[in-house]
């Protein structure tokens, strides 16, 4: 770890103990009904420490204070990074002056002035003012200050890479920008908004666990409330007189250590912390409720390209016409490839180089003349003039149906054997590009789209969990099934239109189903409003940035299936905790209770009585006991906020297998945990005479 990051923890650990203490104030403590109750118990100890003041009773009184602080300390933490985030973000929002265009006139106003509509001009070296869209031009832009990405992105007009973002930077060239937000309500002020207010938007899973959490903190301060008539009257019964301790500190220390005082310190920087992982990745929730939706989903949809596919088709073979040597069609497939600057002319280059061993030729060799594609002719290809001994010579490379027009053309025949390969091509998925020398076809090229290397992995460990994947494409029926079942999708939809994506959400939720989807463009807007999770990309639009309820700031379409996954470890983190803290009450409970009333009913004075026989660590005294256990029940909130906040190991198992795991791992782990430090922390505290 270098000086620079310790620098900055150690920064984070004493802001967190400032925070840990600040939140000690009732308008803090109040929010977690839990903690609220150690909160109340520490002022009622402290009091009665006043009143009866003894070694034991101040022990108990610190440690009480000390829960409080450790659970304060977990959630600041958690929320540490965070600040430090809106922090720097903050600092992005300086006075900006813009250079507003009105009526072809332009007028410097700062960036507050501009108004939703307003159009302002960016030149290069020129600081965004405001967020908003593209209308004119296309340039650069440094977008580093908020997503950490050094590489700078294209920004224009008319697509789906016309949103821009105030506070970036235009490295070059020049556009026009119409403002899509007011002042105070910019992306920069959702983020710092969200940061600061996450740990405030409690999910309904989060506020249904506190109900259950509160009901076991009414069931035990009940309980506890009964013991004093209840010794009270086995004392009386007994003979005995005052073998029993129940003090005022005693009973405090007992309800706090049978309440889930654990999951209830660690409870919000769970979620915190959740949402932080994800602004790690560059994706920024709006809320955490969708962080948690994320953890639930169902069914995911994911566009084809750039997501399931590299986003490029890529040549893969070239099959030559009969009677044709595969030499001269890889020749001219290369000529008709020289000067195509696209990713599958580039492909055409590099396979041919690889296969048949032909070197890159200038445009320029034999006075051809490239020949660019076009919507209408669908080739493209290259001319070269005629020669003393011969015709002029052109060669075309594209669309099957469209190289068959210009070879009949010429007065040629299209043979029914490249007819054949060119369908047999489509039905497997690929792309046919045929190759023709004047009025010869030579053969054709396949293209295909390049699944991602480990993404069936990634659809299969999604299926563990119950996760269905769909895949969206524009591609005909035949082309998409043979992709689907490369990738390993559940399903697919193809020929899709806006109004087909939109529908399928309708379906899936209709049937009671968590749906995800990603997008980017303004027709994506109403299904990523619908999705229960929608992931906008940064590069977009506006009105998608808007529709969806995370944004991904890399803009990297797969981070849908890490966002399930953040969801899903964020879901399983609370699941292990809660189930550890709720073991950890058992253990308490045989550690105090059998020391506390042992020895009643005793035979005659400095016996045990039969209640010892559960006292099975055996612990020293019912002092050392109560000690013992208040300060474990302290300790191990500081001893889980690692775990807290980096979330436990995410597996992509089924339900059932999670609730095993969590059983066998946290569940009987947090019995016998506390069985271990109980009994170790009340050997330490009678070594150093801190109890008799």
């Amino acid at each position: 770890m270098s000086a620079k990051v310790e620098i900055q923890y150690s920064e984070l650990v004493r802001q967190a103990i400032i925070d840990a203490c600040r939140k000690l104030h009732p308008r803090e403590e109040i929010k977690n009904p839990v903690m609220f109750v150690v909160w109340i118990g520490s002022i009622l100890s402290t009091m009665f420490l006043v009143h009866q003041f003894s070694g034991f009773n101040l022990q108990i009184c610190l440690w009480l204070w000390f829960t409080c602080l450790f659970a304060n300390f977990a959630e600041a933490m958690a929320e540490g990074r965070g600040k430090a985030h809106a922090d720097a973000l903050r600092k992005m929002r300086t006075a900006t002056m813009a250079r507003r265009f009105n009526q072809g006139k332009e007028s410097a106003v700062t960036a507050t002035e501009l108004k939703i509509d307003d159009l302002f001009i960016c030149d290069a070296g020129d600081i965004i003012p405001a967020d908003g869209e593209v209308v004119d031009g296309i340039a650069t832009v440094d977008e580093s200050a908020i997503t950490g990405e050094s590489a700078p992105v294209i920004r224009e007009s008319g697509g789906d890479r016309s949103a821009v973002t105030g506070g970036t930077r235009v490295i070059s060239d020049r556009i026009v920008v119409r403002v899509t937000s007011e002042p105070g309500h910019s992306f920069l002020d959702r983020m710092i908004s969200m940061i600061e207010g996450a740990r405030r938007q409690k999910t309904p899973n989060e506020i249904a666990l506190n109900i259950v959490l509160v009901s076991l903190t009414v069931l035990f301060i009940l309980v506890v409330l009964t013991l004093p008539a209840f010794a009270a009257f086995n004392e009386r019964a007994a003979g005995q007189t005052g073998v029993v301790l129940t003090s005022l500190p005693v009973l405090l220390a007992l309800i706090v250590c049978l309440i889930p005082t654990t999951i209830g310190g660690l409870l919000s920087a769970i979620g915190i912390a959740g949402i932080d992982r994800l602004m790690r990745r560059n994706v920024l929730a709006t809320s955490g409720r969708a962080v948690e939706a994320a953890g639930d989903v169902d069914v995911l949809l994911l566009d084809k390209t750039g997501t399931i596919t590299l986003g490029n088709r890529m040549a893969t073979e070239l099959i030559a016409a009969p009677g044709v040597r595969p030499e001269e069609l890889a020749d001219a497939a290369h000529f008709a490839s020289l000067a195509d600057e696209t990713p599958e002319g580039r492909s055409v280059a590099v396979l041919v180089k690889e296969k048949y061993g032909m070197r890159g030729r200038e445009v320029a060799e034999g006075h051809g003349h490239f020949v660019a594609f076009t919507a209408q002719t669908r080739m493209s290809g290259m001319d070269f003039p005629a020669l003393s001994s011969g015709a002029p010579r052109r060669i075309r490379k594209g669309a099957a149906d469209a190289v068959r027009q210009f070879v009949e053309a010429q007065g040629g025949l299209y043979p029914k054997a490249v007819e054949d390969t060119v369908s047999d091509i489509s039905r497997a998925g690929g792309t046919p590009l045929v190759v023709a020398d004047d009025s010869r076809v030579l053969g054709v090229i396949r293209l295909k789209d390049i699944v991602k290397g480990g993404i069936r992995e990634r659809f299969a460990q999604l299926r563990k969990m119950g996760v269905r994947t769909i895949m969206i494409t524009g591609d005909n029926p035949l082309t998409a099934a043979a992709i689907a079942a490369e990738a390993g999708v559940d399903d697919f939809i193809a020929h899709a239109k806006p109004e087909d994506k939109l529908q399928r959400i309708r379906q899936e939720q209709a049937d009671g189903r968590l749906i995800a989807m990603i997008g980017d463009g303004t027709n994506d807007a109403p299904a990523l409003a619908q999705a229960d999770v929608g992931v906008a990309m940064n590069t977009g639009t506006q009105a998608a940035r808007e529709a969806g309820n995370m944004v991904d700031l890399d803009s990297n379409p797969t981070k849908l299936i890490e966002v399930v996954e953040i969801g899903k470890q964020l879901l399983m983190t609370r699941g292990s905790l809660t189930t550890f803290s709720i073991a950890n009450d058992v253990a308490k409970y045989f550690a105090i209770l059998p020391a506390m009333f042992g020895l009643l009913y005793a035979v005659h004075p400095g016996a045990h009585g039969p209640l010892e026989k559960l006292n099975v660590m055996h612990l020293h005294s019912p002092e050392s006991a109560i000690l013992s256990a208040i300060v474990f029940n302290a300790l191990i909130i500081v001893a889980l906020i690692p775990l807290a906040l980096r979330g436990v190991k995410y597996e992509a198992i089924g339900a059932a297998a999670v609730l095993r795991k969590n059983m066998v791992i946290y569940g009987l782990g947090g019995i016998i945990v506390p069985f271990i430090g109980i009994k170790l922390l009340d050997m330490f505290l009678v070594a150093v005479h801190l109890v008799r």
